[in-house]
């Protein structure tokens, strides 16, 4: 496959590039970096507080980008109804009032004349982690298996409605997660012993009144009691099931990947490594080595380039977001791969440049974002048809030369 143009020849003409984000954030920041990077006026800035307050406004012929509305307190607060940002528990007011202020949004993106490069209907199912395993899952797209998934699940109530499920299943271990959560929260690795006992590993800690606050620190709770607790006081705002899976690792520490995908194409690929179930590196864990990842694959009679065509199968499932970020799970061994989720704001990685043979070598994951744009601007009201959204069928053909984590 011919590799894509680089950025600084994909386009002449260059579009309006509006954003919508926190202004402060350095998301915005590194986009912006990007468009100054290619050459390109500042893209105009539209905060998320303005969408929310309902004082948003676009302009005729722009190109619009929606970013992560998190790291802001006060968007958190019109979101989640709550000032402390720490705490776990209002995610499913955060879920309706983001999607619902997404699709206003959109509508306000098209009375405009502009145009939006995301499905806002499919960020409503990227942040429903169990109508995402759903879509995954119909999509014949590996994934743990799941007593929660897809939009006819049965609701969990409560820890006897998870102790039930994963019972029925047979799964003594599983994840617990919120359907609404990101970066963690909310999220309990519970193991169930035959004996009756219960242990979960978690980020959530409980305050002296029943509050949930998300740490820095991972925790374990020891006794079903504790455990009952916290998982009943996150039911109300809905839960996801997923079996727990046993990881590869590396070093000694349990290791799984955040894979992002442009316009269909695995672009960039990060490990990351925890002595602890979740491998998140707010929460102590570390980037690990990406070579030494390829090798094991290689050494266990597997190909790199099937594990990057799962992540362009699960991207394949959500045809119009044009940037995903997988989080890869290979077994132990490295013989095999499933997807734990897709993040539609998945790509927030500093200083990592792209693959090998991804058209993306050199540029970071804004840098790319932007050059994608600029490939397909040519049908701006459509972005997501473009001819140079790859399909995993390309992927037999990508070097799987070294490539820097840093």
């Amino acid at each position: 496959m011919t590799p894509p143009p680089p950025l600084a020849h994909a386009r002449r003409t260059q579009p309006r590039l509006a954003v919508v984000g926190n202004p402060a954030n350095r998301r915005v920041r590194f986009f912006q970096d990007a468009v100054r990077a290619a050459g390109l006026p500042e893209a105009r800035v539209v905060p998320w507080l303005d969408v929310l307050r309902g004082g948003a406004r676009f302009l005729d012929g722009e190109t619009v980008r929606l970013d992560s509305p998190g790291e802001d307190p006060e968007v958190e607060r019109l979101l989640r109804g709550t000032s402390d940002t720490t705490r776990v528990e209002g995610t499913g007011l955060w879920y309706e009032r983001f999607t619902a202020a997404v699709s206003a949004l959109a509508i306000g993106v098209r009375s405009a004349g502009a145009v939006l490069v995301d499905d806002p209907d499919e960020l409503a199912v990227l942040f429903d982690k169990r109508l995402g395993h759903g879509r995954l899952r119909e999509a014949s797209v590996p994934v743990p298996e799941s007593p929660t998934s897809g939009p006819d699940a049965p609701p969990v109530r409560g820890w006897e409605d998870v102790r039930s499920l994963m019972a029925d299943a047979g799964a003594r271990r599983a994840f617990v997660k919120l359907a609404h959560g990101s970066s963690a929260s909310g999220v309990l690795a519970v193991e169930t012993a035959p004996s009756g006992r219960v242990q979960a590993t978690t980020s959530v800690e409980r305050g002296p009144d029943g509050r949930l606050h998300n740490s820095l620190r991972v925790r374990r709770y020891r006794t079903e009691h504790e455990v009952a607790a916290i998982v009943d006081a996150l039911a109300p705002d809905g839960l996801h099931i997923e079996r727990w899976l046993p990881k590869a690792s590396q070093a000694g520490r349990a290791a799984d990947l955040r894979v992002v995908v442009i316009d269909g194409r695995a672009t960039h690929a990060v490990v990351r490594t925890s002595r602890s179930p979740m491998t998140n590196l707010h929460l102590g864990g570390a980037r690990g080595d990406l070579d030494a990842v390829r090798a094991a694959v290689g050494a266990a009679g597997g190909r790199w380039s099937q594990a990057l065509e799962v992540c362009e199968r699960a991207a394949a499932a959500f045809p119009g977001t044009r940037c995903v970020g997988v989080d890869l799970l290979p077994s132990s061994g490295w013989r095999r791969f499933a997807v734990g989720e897709v993040n539609a704001f998945g790509d927030l990685l500093p200083g990592l440049t792209g693959l090998p043979g991804s058209g993306a070598e050199g540029l970071d994951t804004y840098a790319a974002q932007l050059a994608a744009l600029l490939r397909t601007s040519t049908n701006p009201a459509n972005p997501a048809t473009s001819a140079s959204r790859a399909t995993p069928a390309t992927r037999t053909t990508m070097s799987t030369t070294g490539t820097s984590t840093t």
